[in-house]
């Protein structure tokens, strides 16, 4: 199919969408009961969708005031991609999914060019001595007004969280938390407590923004990094605790040894 539309067909698969969009447009169904749902209002520049299995769904919500979204999808079996409001990219994002594994991206998300977001790995590879796969697909979620920069990476089983920037080139294969700037190969956690908007730095008056005061503030998206591993876990508690013990035991020790020694 090359044009986006309302459609269904007697193998279950259908789409549902209140407009037309006939320009950069391929849709397959090669399987049953598929499911394409775009919202009415939105900026599609360019939409590639495989369903190669059954059961898929993709999801597309609606896009206003931000430029068009271009993506190739596809969608394996028992999968789903849900994209929410407001993501643009500048060229073609891949995602890619397969083995009832799912893509989640929020609102308002910037998407650089040359961007890969694969829940699998296309192929299978195996243990040599077990015969076990040791490359299983795994989801991906990326939160609300996250920025992934150009050439950026996501592999399965990665959490990326609201506000969080992804640098050039970068391949995430760990979680990142809110409001960091993510970078390296694999993509490591370079910089906390910092928040990001979309104005360009020479299309967009000011053109010059040396302080916060110069871009209108996201002002959902302006918060303090929340780092999953800044709690003690139980056994640094536990550790804590000796460690006082122990010290408080120590001073007993020194605290009787002086009352001996005043004895003599």
């Amino acid at each position: 199919m090359t044009t986006l539309e309302a459609y269904d067909d007697d193998r279950g698969n259908r789409i549902e969408f209140g407009g037309t969009v006939d320009k950069n447009i391929r849709i397959k169904f090669r399987g049953r009961n598929n499911v394409l749902r775009v919202a009415t209002q939105q900026n599609i520049a360019q939409l590639f969708v495989d369903f190669d299995c059954d059961d898929g769904l993709v999801e597309i919500g609606s896009s206003r005031g931000v430029p068009g979204l271009r993506a190739a999808i596809r969608v394996g079996d028992g999968c789903q991609v849900r994209i929410g409001k407001n993501v643009s990219s500048t060229t073609t994002v891949a995602m890619s999914t397969a083995e009832g594994t799912s893509i989640t991206i929020g609102d308002d998300v910037m998407i650089a060019s040359d961007i890969q977001i694969r829940a699998d790995d296309g192929h299978p590879i195996f243990d040599v001595r077990t015969g076990k796969r040791v490359n299983a697909a795994r989801s991906i979620v990326i939160g609300n007004h996250v920025w992934l920069g150009l050439g950026a990476c996501v592999l399965g089983g990665v959490t990326i969280g609201d506000g969080t920037v992804v640098g050039m080139r970068s391949v995430v294969t760990r979680s990142l938390p809110n409001n960091v700037v993510g970078a390296g190969a694999p993509a490591k956690v370079v910089k906390r407590n910092v928040a990001w908007e979309r104005p360009h730095l020479t299309l967009d008056p000011p053109y010059r923004k040396p302080t916060a005061a110069s871009v209108k503030k996201s002002t959902d998206y302006w918060t303090l990094t929340v780092d999953p591993d800044s709690r003690p876990s139980r056994s640094r508690e536990i550790y804590a605790g000796a460690r006082r013990r122990t010290r408080k035991g120590l001073k007993a020790v020194r605290a009787r040894a002086r009352t001996l020694s005043s004895r003599v």
